[in-house]
């Protein structure tokens, strides 16, 4: 079966990678972002694939984007929810309240926003599949960042409800939670954390991974992989799982 897939935030990141891996995979890709240049360069490289700008923290938004998706691809057969934003670095008392609401609308509305809508139309697959970005703050407590990791903690309550709920109807739900992934993004802080301490980029990057028992960052690339496995009929009875790729992390700070 050629599979229909919905991913949320694809344009750039770990969203990228698993955009590219269903669609080296054989699927039909429908991707949302908000980000209308990044998904015009990733159109560019993948034929076939249907792309459409979307606000996650816009309840209407994601619906006509929902829709569209269905219409594209004459149904929906993976729904991959990784849209998600970091929101402040500051101790709970710091949080500016507008702030919390934002981290809050995005990652954990607008997963239930997209899903909500998705699921009458997994009902119809003959093998639906709901994959939810959570993330190692989502079994960690996480210093100064309150509000993500309230978010990806509640993300995996939800991933196991959602498993409960549709497994009657052939639907099976995971949560991935990756740890520091390799990338841009990663780069330039541990730049700025270098820049602000006066020591080497690379000693940086070694005590951010102290805590962690393989001393590497997470290629995005398994992310994807991990996706396109939990997707497939190989993980047919894997469902209500929260799944680590972070090379064993012990506990954030």
């Amino acid at each position: 079966m050629k599979q229909r897939v919905l991913v949320t935030a694809g344009a750039s990141g770990i969203g990228r990678e698993i955009v590219r891996a269903f669609a080296d995979n054989g699927a039909t890709v429908f991707v949302c972002d908000i980000d209308e240049e990044g998904l015009g360069r990733l159109a560019q490289e993948i034929p076939g694939l249907v792309t459409t700008v979307c606000d996650m923290a816009d309840r209407q938004d994601i619906g006509r984007m929902v829709a569209r998706s269905v219409e594209a691809m004459g149904g929906l057969d993976v729904l991959v929810n990784n849209a998600g934003i970091a929101g402040p670095t500051v101790p709970v008392e710091a949080i500016d309240p507008d702030d919390w609401d934002k981290v809050v609308s995005v990652n954990l509305t607008g997963t239930f926003d997209v899903t909500r809508l998705a699921i009458p139309h997994l009902k119809k697959s003959p093998a639906g599949v709901i994959i939810v970005m959570s993330s190692a703050a989502g079994r960690f407590g996480y210093p100064n960042r309150a509000s993500y990791a309230a978010t990806k903690w509640g993300l995996i309550g939800f991933t196991k409800t959602l498993a409960m709920e549709l497994g009657e109807h052939g639907i099976r739900a995971n949560a991935i939670l990756p740890g520091t992934v390799e990338g841009p993004r990663i780069q330039r802080v541990f730049e700025g954390r270098a820049q602000a301490t006066g020591r080497p980029v690379e000693e940086i990057k070694q005590v951010s991974m102290a805590n962690q028992s393989l001393k590497a960052l997470v290629d995005p690339r398994d992310i994807a992989a991990l996706a396109v496995f939990l997707a497939s009929d190989s993980a047919k009875t894997i469902s209500g799982q929260a799944l680590p790729i972070d090379g064993d992390i012990q506990r954030l700070s």
